[in-house]
């Protein structure tokens, strides 16, 4: 009897809320899980394409926050200038703010799926591998891949909205939430225009089930945000459709048709990243289908139309899966469709798709009839195995030598990896490595102005004054940049030829009065005959362009020593 009395002292009573403590505790595990996932990339340097972030800019990094937030990004800018204020250059606040944020996204994602699957282990099971994907080390570990994560953020922020309204039709409040939170997306990463698609798709599988009824009773959102998408979407398209950069309707070399016939075959080497996520790399050597004919596009075009007919087909019988397969192919849309970007694949371009995919596995697995013993160990089996080969992945994001000769290693076709690895190698003084790498590069890839620059940098540090002279003016006659005359200028110096350096030196700064390396070899010359007045002045104009330049700050802390006078004996 007593007994049975603790017993019933201990039970909850009824309609009491369960208590807090396991959820609490199971995000405890979770985050520690992320960061023992990541650990390996945590104090990780600037790479690739964080060289042209902000902060690493130095007539940008110190100026107010509103030329920070100059462009299309403004969000996501802001991230990093307030990194900036707290940490400066130590890529540790980096790396921690993209994994916090990462964090949120599976949180929000586990929100997702709880409402769209159910109560119970799906919910965790998806947000555990959203987590854990080594698929994602891309948009974590690489400090640029922020954009990805940030602009998620308020993606699926704004998705949860969406989908915990109280009632089917959406409130004028939840409305002004969800297009206050597809704002900030968008002031992250232009590719999340597609949200309102994924609400309206949602509305027709689930509101109240495979019909237009719920799309029409939410008008108070749809309308304001197609006109918003649409907006938004003819301003990016104005300022990268002239571009010639990296991305847009220009992309040299590259039409619409050969982007969407290689995107044929991408989205599949995407499924297979999901399922087997062996051979990662962060700069894929993907050859460019420029017909059906041309490396199997047709076949990935057939494949493509039989797995969306069968979403069509069996959306009544399995609505959640064929749902996931929709998703999956809207939200990659934006990047694999027919705007050409210059690389045609790219791991960061799965981190929210993974969703659509996420999907389609747990309706597979909630399916199964197996023991709940047995699932639960499976999933935790599976989880374990993507936390272990996320950590193996993050090895490579420690440092750019570790990186690129894994590129390399890969995709040894590639001249830009080749490049990349070759000035890694050049940065910790193994020269003759990196004189290899510029020449495999060379040989695979017409070289332009920057590997001649750094090609004739590597002969420079061996000794070979005269080979990386030539490849100075090579670069000079391609590109006729201030940075290859002012290299022109210090080999000439080095070799004891005043006039010619002076020549070269004074063409480079008539080309870029802001190139501060070419004040650093004037300053050079200057001291070569003894004028230390003259050559402070040089430094100092280098140094007021460029605080950061080691070169000119260390000259003039020499100069100031040897003007001091000597101590008293």
């Amino acid at each position: 009897m007593k007994a049975k009395k603790k017993e019933a002292r201990k039970a909850p009573a009824a309609g009491a809320p369960p208590p807090r403590w396991p959820y609490l505790a199971g995000l405890a595990v979770a985050l520690l899980a992320l960061i023992q996932a990541y650990h390996p990339a945590l104090h990780g340097p600037f790479l690739f394409d964080d060289s042209y972030l902000p902060m690493n800019i130095p007539d940008l990094a110190d100026l107010p926050l509103r030329f920070w937030l100059a462009g299309v990004r403004p969000l996501l800018m802001f991230s990093y200038w307030v990194n900036y204020q707290m940490s400066g250059h130590s890529t540790f606040g980096y790396h921690m703010v993209n994994l916090l944020i990462h964090f949120c996204n599976a949180a929000l994602v586990g929100l997702v799926f709880r409402k769209l699957a159910g109560p119970g282990l799906a919910p965790l099971f998806a947000a555990a591998i959203f987590l854990l994907h080594p698929v994602q080390s891309e948009s974590v570990a690489y400090i640029a891949g922020r954009s990805e994560s940030l602009s998620g953020l308020f993606f699926l922020a704004a998705f949860v909205l969406f989908l915990y309204r109280r009632r089917p039709e959406v409130s004028w409040a939840v409305a002004a939430g969800v297009l206050a939170l597809f704002a900030a997306a968008l002031a992250s990463k232009e590719h999340v225009v597609v949200l309102p698609a994924l609400l309206l798709l949602t509305d027709y599988f689930f509101n109240p089930g495979l019909s237009l009824e719920g799309a029409r009773r939410n008008w108070r959102i749809y309308a304001p945000m197609i006109l918003g998408a649409l907006a938004g979407t003819a301003l990016v398209l104005r300022r990268i459709g002239s571009s010639g950069g990296s991305a847009g309707l220009t992309v040299a070399g590259v039409t619409w048709r050969d982007y969407l016939f290689t995107q044929f075959r991408v989205f599949f080497r995407y499924l297979r990243l999901f399922v087997f996520p062996a051979g990662q790399n962060i700069d894929y050597d993907f050859p460019l289908s420029r017909s059906l004919a041309e490396h199997g596009a047709i076949l990935g075009l057939i494949g493509l139309v039989a797995l969306l007919g069968a979403a069509f087909f069996f959306r009544r019988r399995f609505p959640l899966a064929c749902y996931g397969v929709l998703v999956f192919f809207l939200l990659l849309a934006p990047t694999s469709s027919i705007l050409p970007i210059k690389d045609p694949i790219a791991e960061r371009r799965l981190y929210l798709p993974l969703i659509g995919l996420l999907l389609v596995v747990v309706d597979g697995v909630a399916r199964l009839r197996v023991p709940r013993k047995s699932l639960l160990a499976g999933m935790a089996i599976l989880t374990a195995a993507a936390g272990a080969a996320t950590f193996e992945r993050s090895q490579v994001w420690n440092g750019p030598v570790a990186l690129w000769e894994d590129t390399v290693a890969k995709a040894p076709g590639n001249a830009r990896a080749h490049f990349q690895l070759g000035y890694a190698y050049f940065t910790q003084s193994r020269c003759q490595q990196a004189l290899e790498h510029y020449e495999t590069a060379a040989r695979l890839e017409k070289p332009d102005g920057r590997l001649l620059i750094d090609w004739g940098l590597a002969f420079d540090c061996l000794g070979k004054a005269d080979e990386a002279l030539d490849k100075f003016r090579q670069a000079a006659a391609l590109e006729n940049s201030a940075h290859a005359w002012s290299l022109i200028g210090l080999i000439h110096g080095r070799k004891g030829q005043a006039a010619e350096a002076w020549q070269a030196l004074d063409k480079a700064v008539a080309l870029d009065p802001r190139f501060d390396m070419s004040y650093v070899y004037r300053g050079h010359l200057f001291l070569a005959v003894n004028d230390r007045a003259a050559a402070e002045r040089e430094y100092t104009k280098a140094y007021r362009i460029n605080p950061n330049n080691v070169l000119a700050r260390e000259a003039l802390e020499r100069l100031a020593g040897a003007a001091s006078p000597a101590p008293a004996r």
